[in-house]
């Protein structure tokens, strides 16, 4: 790569039912007025990221060639994919890094030489032009590693809470309790004493939320799960839960705990208790299909939760609000932590890319262009 250039790592459907990601150079972009150049030192691999990047191709069929990698994609896949065929995409929602280039405003200007973060996408390259409002400048000594993650899983976290108490519940439910941005969720709550119950999926990852100072913990592999969850949902009164596995039958299983808990000592009604329960699904962990058991009368509601959607629904000031949160809590509540660090050729690699598309809990992947 020239200096003239930039390294860019594109995803493109193409019409043969073949995943195709790229590394591919182009022109260093120039900054308008209002514009500044970022140069990426720091961008993670979200589970929300996966979806572009991989549009559901069998990894197991990666094969690389040079600076390409290609992978099949199942006609299933394929049906959910027309409006993107044959069109590169740029990919990587947020990441970090310092300002190298910078328009002509005030704004822009202000901005030269500082580590800033930024929810843009495209943000799998070694630079990224973006408008000045998507800036966030990281306090003073605040590497581009540290604020790579300032978005996705703290804005998610906070979101989950406001949404709360938005909907006049008091506490929460959260499944793949171990993330990171579990964790985070977890700091929130106990920083803001709101009850919330952790549902994990191993031994160890229970013993590590109640290391963290989690009350309460259920660990679903264990036979006592769905006992254990409800007397957490009756010592915390939890009524609304937000899911990252999707399918299977969890959802059912805490709206039905939900229920249990709700209806305890009241008189029988055959329509349930009157207490909404309320599921969000807001991840894919498992894509088989969602079972409903219906075993927790009438008043229940189940939906799809997305940060760009609530983002949207709470306002420009409220998110503001929460970015700043964000700003200042970077290295405590919503420090993040990889455990594994790529380049962006690194990302190409069929084994490297089986790896991180498992979306393990306790892993995460960051790219360093």
């Amino acid at each position: 790569m020239t200096s003239d250039n930039t390294q860019v790592l594109q995803s493109t459907v193409r019409s043969d039912a073949t995943l195709e990601i790229s590394l591919s150079e182009a022109p260093m972009p120039d900054p308008g007025p209002d514009e500044v150049v970022i140069r990426v030192e720091a961008s993670p691999i979200n589970p929300s990221d996966l979806g572009m990047l991989l549009a559901g191709a069998d990894v197991s069929t990666a094969q690389r060639s040079g600076d390409s990698l290609t992978a099949s994609i199942s006609a299933g896949a394929m049906a959910g994919l027309a409006g993107r065929v044959d069109a590169p995409m740029p990919v990587g929602n947020e990441g970090a890094g310092t300002v190298v280039a910078v328009g002509s405003s005030a704004e822009a200007k202000a901005l030269d030489g500082k580590v800033v973060a930024v929810l843009a996408g495209g943000m799998y390259a070694t630079h990224r032009k973006v408008h000045v409002s998507q800036c966030l400048v990281l306090a003073d000594g605040t590497t581009a590693e540290q604020g790579a993650s300032c978005f996705v899983n703290p804005l998610t976290a906070l979101g989950m809470v406001e949404t709360m108490q938005l909907e006049g519940h008091t506490a929460l439910v959260h499944t793949a309790a171990a993330s990171n941005l579990g964790q985070m969720l977890l700091r929130v709550c106990l920083a803001d004493d709101i009850g919330l119950v952790n549902i994990v999926r191993r031994p160890e990852q229970a013993d590590l939320l109640r290391g963290q100072g989690a009350t309460w913990v259920c660990d679903s592999s264990q036979p006592s799960f769905a006992d254990d969850l409800t007397t957490a949902l009756t010592e915390t009164g939890a009524t609304i839960a937000f899911d990252a596995i999707g399918g299977g039958d969890l959802v059912s299983t805490i709206l039905s705990s939900m229920e249990k808990a709700a209806s305890a000592g009241e008189e029988f009604n055959r329509y349930g208790s009157n207490t909404l329960k309320q599921a969000y699904i807001y991840g894919g962990l498992d894509r088989s299909k969602t079972t409903l058991d219906r075993t927790y009368g009438m008043s229940w509601s189940i939906g799809g939760w997305l940060l760009p959607n609530f983002l949207a629904r709470v306002g420009e000031a409220e998110s503001s609000r929460l970015r700043q949160r964000v700003a200042d809590e970077i290295l405590t509540t919503f420090a993040s932590s990889y455990t594994d660090r790529i380049s962006l050729s690194e990302a190409l690699d069929p084994a490297i890319v089986s790896d991180y598309a498992l979306m393990a809990t306790g892993q995460k992947y960051l790219i360093t262009p």
